[in-house]
C-alpha cells in the first residue's frame, strides 16, 4: 500500500468513527440517555473495527479474514439500528468499508451486503414497494465502486507511465554524460598507450598530454554525473548561454579528438527554456561523439540558428557516413529523438555511405 492509498484508508476509518460519534450525539439528543444494550452494541462495533481492521492493515485485501470482519460489522450495525434508529446514519461510514477491506470483485458483493443490512435493519425487506429502492441503491453503490476502481487503475497507470518516462530520461542522461565521458577517457588512454612502443624511446610529452586530457575528462564527467543526479541543467549551461556553451563543448572536443570543430550562430541569440537548451546541447554533444567514434571525420561544423518561430541546430561532419535504413546498435540517435519529442521538436538525419552526416534538430520557440 502506497502513501496515497494509506491516507484514503485512514480517512475512511475516521469517517466510520465520526459516524458512530454523530449517531451517539443524535441518540443522546433524542432519548436523553441511550439504552444500555445500545451502548454495549456501539462499543462492540467500535472495538471490533479497531482491533480487527484498523490495527491489522496487512490483512486488507485478504478474502477470508476481511469478509468475516465485514460480516461481523454488518451484523453489529443491524443490531445497533434495531435498538436505536438514531444510528441509521452509521451506514455512511460503513459503506466505504467493503472497498477498503476486500478486493475486486468481492468488494462489490460486500457493498451490496451493506445495503441489504440497511434495509433489513429498517424493516424494508418486507415491503414490496421498497424493492425498487433496494435495486436502485445496490446499483448506485456498485457504480460508485466501479468508478473508484477505474480512478485507482488510471492512477496506477499514470504512475507506471511516469516511472517509465523517468527511466528513459535517466537512460538518456547516462548516455549523454557518463557513457560519452568514459568513451573519451578510453580514447585518450588508448592514444597514450600507442605512444609507448615496445622498443625505442617513448613519446613522453604525448603521453603526458593524453593522460592530462583523460584526467580532465574524468573530472568533467564526474561533475556532469553529479549534476544529472541532482536534476540540474547540463554543466556548460549553468553559467553560460547556449552559444557559449556550444563553443566550450566544441573546443574541448577538438582538443581531445584532434579534429577541427567550429560553431556558427545565425540570428540574434535569445534566452531559451532550460529543457530546450539542454536538448540542443545534448544533440551537439551526441553529434560530436558520433563523429569521433564512428565517422572518422576530419571536420565538424555546428550551426545554431535562431528564427522567429523555431530554433535549429545543425551538426555536419565530413566522415564516412552510414546507411540510415540499416538497423543500428547505438542508443544515441534514439535518445536524441526522444529528447526532441519531449520538447515538441523533430530530428532529421541526412547521410549516405561516404558522404558524411548531417543532423538537424528543430524546436518550435512558442
Amino acid at each position: 500500500m502506497n502513501v496515497w492509498e494509506a491516507r484514503w484508508v485512514r480517512a475512511f476509518h475516521l469517517l466510520f468513527y465520526a459516524c458512530l460519534a454523530l449517531g451517539l450525539i443524535l441518540s443522546i439528543g433524542e432519548n436523553k440517555s441511550p439504552a444500555p444494550v445500545t451502548l454495549v452494541v456501539l462499543a462492540s462495533l467500535a472495538v471490533w473495527h479497531w482491533f480487527f481492521v484498523v490495527r491489522r492493515p496487512h490483512l486488507l485485501g485478504r478474502l477470508r479474514p476481511m469478509a468475516f470482519h465485514l460480516a461481523v460489522l454488518c451484523a453489529l450495525y443491524v443490531a445497533l439500528v434495531l435498538t436505536d434508529r438514531s444510528f441509521d446514519m452509521v451506514i455512511f461510514g460503513l459503506m466505504p468499508q467493503p472497498y477498503v477491506l476486500l478486493t475486486t470483485p468481492w468488494s462489490y458483493a460486500g457493498a451490496v451486503t451493506t445495503i441489504l443490512c440497511t434495509f433489513a435493519a429498517r424493516g424494508y425487506l418486507d415491503d414490496p414497494d421498497a424493492l425498487w429502492q433496494l435495486a436502485g441503491s445496490c446499483g448506485l453503490v456498485v457504480a460508485i465502486g466501479m468508478f473508484l476502481t477505474y480512478v485507482l487503475r488510471q492512477s496506477e497507470q499514470t504512475k507506471t507511465l511516469g516511472v517509465l518516462e523517468e527511466r528513459a530520461r535517466l537512460a538518456r542522461e547516462i548516455h549523454d554524460t557518463i557513457a560519452q565521458g568514459l568513451s573519451g577517457i578510453i580514447t585518450q588512454l588508448e592514444a597514450a598507450e600507442q605512444a609507448m612502443p615496445g622498443s625505442g624511446t617513448p613519446d613522453l610529452p604525448a603521453i603526458r598530454r593524453r593522460i592530462a586530457l583523460a584526467k580532465e575528462l574524468a573530472r568533467d564527467n564526474l561533475q556532469e554525473a553529479r549534476r544529472s543526479v541532482d536534476a540540474l541543467r547540463p554543466g556548460p549551461l549553468r553559467d553560460a548561454r547556449l552559444d557559449a556553451a556550444l563553443a566550450q563543448v566544441a573546443e574541448r572536443w577538438s582538443r581531445t579528438s584532434e579534429v577541427s570543430a567550429t560553431v556558427t550562430v545565425e540570428g540574434p541569440p535569445r534566452p531559451l527554456p532550460g529543457e530546450v537548451g539542454a536538448t540542443l546541447l545534448r544533440a551537439a554533444q551526441e553529434g560530436l561523439s558520433n563523429a569521433a567514434k564512428h565517422a572518422r571525420a576530419g571536420r565538424v561544423a555546428i550551426t545554431l540558428t535562431y528564427m522567429d518561430d523555431e530554433v535549429t541546430l545543425d551538426v555536419f561532419d565530413d566522415g564516412k557516413g552510414f546507411d540510415p535504413d540499416a538497423r543500428g546498435s547505438g542508443y544515441g540517435l534514439a535518445a536524441m529523438r526522444e529528447r526532441a519529442r519531449g520538447v515538441g521538436g523533430t530530428l532529421t538525419v541526412e547521410t549516405a555511405p561516404g558522404e558524411g552526416t548531417a543532423l538537424c534538430l528543430r524546436i518550435p520557440s512558442s
